[in-house]
């Protein structure tokens, strides 16, 4: 039995799953914390999250094996495996593999894909609204778009007029939430600030849940992404993930545990400046914004016109730019993977390798590992993806 809790029914450490437990890529529910005293309802709802985290995605265990990992006794897993199959978050999915001896073979148990449904909406580009009908592995069933005019920006009324089209034909029941993923600072809830979108405390999820009535998420979109690197991709428990698109966004996980920050504004890293004395001037009044540097948008506008030995020192440049931003958070928290997520124009070879020799000048030592950075392979859904993660660890959380 882990430090995690005393009992079945006594103490528990916030947080759920232990950060040094590599059953599968779960992610602890809240930030590891003091130990409390919880509740019996708390506790039902603790264990049921360790046991389908120990499942998610695609582990299948049996009762017993999952009482061992727990350290939960026969009832208590029993109980919760029980409620668990009627709510339709995991089935009975083939059995144990046959033993010597007498007696029935033990069911295995795996998260079911074939009732519940989530919508994903994602926001990360300024005229166009992307949502998908998924399972609770995020596996899109059901893909929609809402393409704006260059002078439209995104409002809640589009993103209601979407998620009205992909439930026009779903039985309501069936659905857990809605998740949202925005490019931007998030507060519970409400967009306290979104550059990309021009929006300044929106309170989308408010509105969503009035109309809707299902619980909504709303989260950053590179947090998003992240954890469909997490579950889904070759990330391990500690990661630098950054997104390059129109922006420059960033998330961090340690131990497995999201990094977040005081103002819920960690991996906002698009207007920090390594260079703010010689570098291009950015619309917010800094100079050398990382935005105006190795932003997809600006690569590519300064590569129109150039021949293909220009556009190469171009995106070399760029990737060196980038390895000397990262040196500091992978010296800082002794991470040694770092992972970039962005179109294939730019995030290719020649970044990479630009990006890794210079971070192996800057950061190579006898006190820590090789830092690698590499290049996300989960898709081009990739965020929508981890918007119905969200949900799923959020309803986990919330029952």
């Amino acid at each position: 039995m882990t430090d995690d809790y005393d009992s079945d029914m006594t103490v528990f450490k916030e947080g759920g799953i232990m950060a040094d437990q590599a059953y599968t890529g779960s992610l602890p529910l809240r930030s590891p914390g003091r130990t409390t005293k919880a509740s019996p309802s708390d506790v039902r709802r603790l264990n049921r999250s360790l046991i389908f985290n120990l499942l998610f995605p695609a582990s299948r265990y049996s009762r017993a094996q999952l009482g061992r990992m727990t350290g939960l006794s026969r009832v208590a897993v029993s109980d919760v495996v029980a409620g668990m199959l009627d709510e339709g978050l995991i089935r009975e999915n083939g059995h144990v593999s046959p033993v010597t001896g007498k007696g029935k073979r033990a069911m295995l148990l795996s998260v079911d894909t074939t009732r519940l449904r989530i919508i994903s909406i994602d926001l990360a580009q300024p005229h166009l609204v992307q949502g998908a009908l998924t399972d609770l592995l995020g596996n899109p069933l059901q893909h929609m778009e809402s393409a704006l005019g260059p002078d439209v920006r995104v409002d809640a009324d589009t993103i209601v007029q979407l998620v009205d089209q992909l439930t026009a034909d779903l039985d309501m029941g069936s659905l857990v939430g809605i998740g949202v993923a925005v490019p931007g600072v998030v507060r519970g809830g409400v967009v306290s600030e979104s550059t990309a979108l021009g929006w300044r405390d929106v309170d989308l999820k408010t509105v969503l849940e009035t109309r809707f009535t299902v619980p909504v998420t709303i989260a950053n979109n590179v947090m998003c992404t992240m954890l469909t690197e997490r579950f889904f991709g070759q990330a391990g428990p500690n990661l630098v993930f950054v997104k390059i698109g129109h922006g420059i966004g960033s998330a961090t996980l340690i131990n497995d545990v999201p990094v977040i920050g005081e103002q819920h504004a960690g991996g906002e890293i698009g207007h920090i400046s390594p260079d703010p004395e010689h570098g291009p001037l950015c619309p917010c009044g800094k100079r050398g914004c990382m935005e105006r540097v190795i932003s997809a948008g600006v690569l590519r506008e300064r590569m129109i016109g150039a021949d293909e030995t220009k556009r190469t020192a171009i995106i070399r440049e760029a990737g060196e730019y980038f390895a000397s931003a990262m040196a500091m958070p992978v010296g800082l928290l002794d991470i040694s993977d770092v992972c970039v997520y962005g179109p294939a124009d730019v995030v290719n070879d020649t970044f990479l390798e630009a990006a890794q020799r210079r971070l192996d000048a800057m950061t190579l030592s006898k006190f820590h590992d090789r830092a690698v950075i590499r290049r996300c392979q989960c898709g081009a859904e990739a965020t929508l993806r981890g918007a119905a993660v969200v949900v799923v660890l959020h309803h986990l959380e919330e029952e």
